[in-house]
């Protein structure tokens, strides 16, 4: 009697399962809509814009805005910073979106997805997170417009929710693992918009 209970649950466990298979291999297909019922409402869509606001690092008076928009090709970076010296700046997506340190490290390393080594964003193998230098001129400002083909808003390389942070020095490109930038003088956290 027992074996023949064991068979059964066994045997309905292997119904229940087969007939989870059934629903998850028909899962892209639409169910039937009964009359009268609202319309499903649409899936969410993928990240077409983002921000991050950049906020001085103890010690520091660099500051800025920084727009990400998705297009065909890549994506869109607009950049405004103040409070620079003149001259060239690391500028880098950093992998955590944390900025609650007073030097900016608890942004963790450059975002790197890939396991690549550091470099320019046009070389062949760089991190998902170099945008190389942005370059301030003599009253402290700096401006960049550029789209970068290998960064996304979407999937699981988004920047969406990584820390984006400007350095004191020039990113030398080479220099491993972080171009050999210097301190952290700005840090803001990607957000969808």
């Amino acid at each position: 009697m027992t074996t023949l209970r064991s068979f059964a649950h066994v045997a309905l466990g292997g119904l229940v399962l087969v007939a989870g298979l059934a629903c998850v291999q028909a899962g892209d297909q639409p169910a039937a809509k009964p009359a009268g019922a609202p319309a499903p409402k649409p899936a969410t869509a993928a990240a077409q814009h983002a921000v991050a606001d950049l906020k001085p690092t103890q010690g520091s008076t660099v500051q800025g805005h920084v727009t990400f928009t998705a297009e065909k090709g890549g994506v869109h970076v607009v950049a405004d910073l103040t409070g620079l010296t003149p001259g060239e700046h690391g500028f880098h997506i950093h992998e955590k979106g944390d900025c609650s340190a007073p030097d900016g490290t608890s942004a963790g390393g450059h975002f790197n997805p890939g396991g690549k080594p550091h470099g320019a964003p046009d070389a062949a193998d760089h991190h998902a997170g170099d945008l190389g230098n942005i370059v301030a001129d003599a009253t402290g400002k700096a401006h960049l417009d550029a789209v970068f083909s290998f960064m996304t808003l979407a999937g699981p390389d988004s920047i969406v929710g990584r820390g984006f942070i400007v350095h004191a020095a020039a990113d030398d490109l080479k220099t491993q693992p972080t171009g050999n930038a210097g301190a952290r003088q700005a840090c803001g956290v990607i957000q969808a918009q």
